[in-house]
């Protein structure tokens, strides 16, 4: 199961080494549930990643408001990583609330900024796009 965000950034605090740091991004990646094969199409995958990426954004509406739930998937295990970082970043959270947060920030955040690839940076980059272009359909589709 996914830890909550509060406690993925208190793990990253206490690992200095990027390889641990990378390690316990794969490990998150492993935690994901299985996206099912349905969404493995054209319609959920994130355009500008140089891995193959799956989002799947939704919203539930059975909270008091509103709000998204994410599931994903890649075919590379750190972007798998990535892709359980920014599901923990926005899951749970209004579309309004979602459209102003951001995942690229939370890398920065647990110091992964100097250590990945401009492809992979470019990658959670195309995530943000998505998920905040998906919170922003899905607000404008609540008013």
């Amino acid at each position: 199961m996914l830890p909550n965000l509060d406690t993925i950034i208190e793990n990253f605090e206490i690992l200095d080494d990027p390889m641990d740091r990378y390690e316990y991004v794969i490990e998150l990646g492993k935690t994901l549930p299985a996206l099912p094969a349905d969404r493995h199409v054209d319609q959920y995958r994130v355009h500008g990643c140089e891995s193959q990426v799956w989002l799947d954004v939704s919203v539930d509406r059975a909270a008091d408001a509103p709000r998204l739930t994410l599931a994903g998937d890649s075919d590379s295990h750190i972007v798998k990583g990535f892709v359980a970082l920014m599901v923990a970043l926005y899951s749970g959270r209004t579309p309004q609330e979602a459209l102003s947060a951001d995942g690229f920030e939370l890398l920065k955040r647990l110091d992964f900024g100097a250590h990945i690839t401009s492809k992979r940076s470019n990658g959670v980059r195309a995530m943000v796009e998505r998920i905040h272009r998906d919170a922003g359909r899905l607000s404008s589709a609540q008013a």
